[in-house]
């Protein structure tokens, strides 16, 4: 396998998704570092994209993570041993970066004076949020908690299911992602259920849309995707303005229809508490035939590769090192606008200039050694 810098190797509409993804996350942060008390709709629909561009990463993840593990089914590689080898894969790829980033929080942590937060132990083992809302400490790795755990439970039970019925195949993988789907509404639905008996300051996005348990079905969504672009790849690309079409009246409408009716998640909305965040997964997942068919060599083809390859390490550097390392030392309120527009250009070069050094002399060395002769040769017999 090729290094993921080797241009034949990437798909440009893929690459959009990633860049999107985090554009649209940055933007977001941005609201939240020089304007925090608006009430703005034009600042809440930019805090709203962002959330979205976190569904982006999930189902986009879920669509490529997928894709090995069909592939690795119709090749037979269905031995522990192969599972094995995927893991290790994955894990060379997000947890060095995850890993040195908590270390540089729990620094920052002592040079601001901040308390520690309890339980700091869980951040090592993904547990953070596993079923509960996590600590105010590293917000962003709520999501990175939730991919690990959906690349770990997929590989665990199509290995089981395997040996219980004698056969691995697209079906069985496809049972596999319908039942860790289910699992999860189902886990919102008890939720949603029990919500009467929480507090007044009850948080939808920490108690809910944040906790691993319930939102493990937004990466199987993406594998759901894979199996039908692997498995009807003709029907795939043929529909593909038909899908995306209604990709983007789905995702409208059901925003149109929450304005209309003044829908509000943090007033127990069982709409938002079971069938929302499925709905905007699936509306994504419709506009992944027109993106994995998008071929382009347009001039600015190089900035959007650069960009996804950084999405990961900007993701984990932009907001808890960059954007709070800000606030604590300047008092936003206290700026004049011209000096605001100065900060914010601050927090965007600083995400970016970090972000590549951080790709460019980590992560990416990490991945070269992934990709070598002798890595492979770990698991050639």
């Amino acid at each position: 396998m090729k290094s993921i810098t080797a241009k034949k190797q990437r798909v440009f509409g893929l690459d959009v998704v990633r860049a999107l993804a985090i554009l649209l996350i940055l933007c977001s942060h941005s609201t939240i570092l020089i304007f925090p008390e608006s009430q703005s709709t034009l600042i809440k629909i930019i805090q709203f994209l962002g959330t979205i561009g976190v569904d982006l990463f999930f189902v986009l993840s879920g669509f490529l993570i997928g894709g090995i593990l069909i592939k690795q089914i119709e090749a037979k590689q269905t031995k522990f041993k192969n599972f094995t080898q995927f893991w290790m894969r994955r894990w060379l790829r997000t947890l060095p970066n995850y890993y040195l980033v908590l270390l540089i929080n729990i620094g920052l942590l002592f040079v601001f004076n901040t308390e520690v937060p309890k339980q700091l132990y869980k951040y090592f083992f993904f547990l953070q949020n596993f079923s509960n809302k996590q600590a105010d400490f590293f917000t962003e790795s709520w999501s990175l908690t939730i991919e690990e755990f959906a690349y770990l439970i997929g590989p665990i039970l199509l290995f089981v299911l395997g040996l219980i019925f004698k056969k691995s195949g697209k079906w069985l993988f496809l049972a596999v992602t319908l039942l860790v789907i289910s699992s999860a509404i189902f886990h919102r639905f008890i939720f949603d259920v029990s919500i009467t008996n929480s507090p007044h300051h009850f948080s939808w996005s920490k108690s809910l849309r944040k906790v691993l348990v319930y939102r493990l079905d937004s990466i199987y969504y993406g594998f759901l995707a894979a199996f039908i672009a692997y498995y009807y790849a003709m029907a795939w690309k043929r529909y593909k303005w038909i899908s995306f079409g209604l990709g983007v009246v789905l995702f409208v409408g059901v925003h149109v229809y929450i304005f209309i009716n003044s829908l509000n998640p943090d007033h127990f909305s069982t709409f938002f508490n079971v069938y929302y965040l499925s709905i905007v997964s699936i509306s994504i997942l419709l506009t992944f035939p027109m993106f994995s068919n998008w071929r382009s060599t347009l001039r600015f083809q190089k900035v959007v590769t650069n960009i996804s390859l950084w999405s990961y390490s900007i993701y984990l550097v932009n907001y808890s090192i960059i954007l709070l390392s800000i606030k604590h030392y300047v008092v936003i309120s206290d700026l004049s606008a011209l000096s605001k527009l100065g900060v914010l250009g601050l927090y965007w070069s600083a995400t970016f200039v970090v972000s590549y050094l951080l790709f460019s002399f980590f992560e990416y060395p990490i991945i070269k050694f992934r990709d070598s002769a002798r890595f492979k040769g770990w698991f050639a017999n």
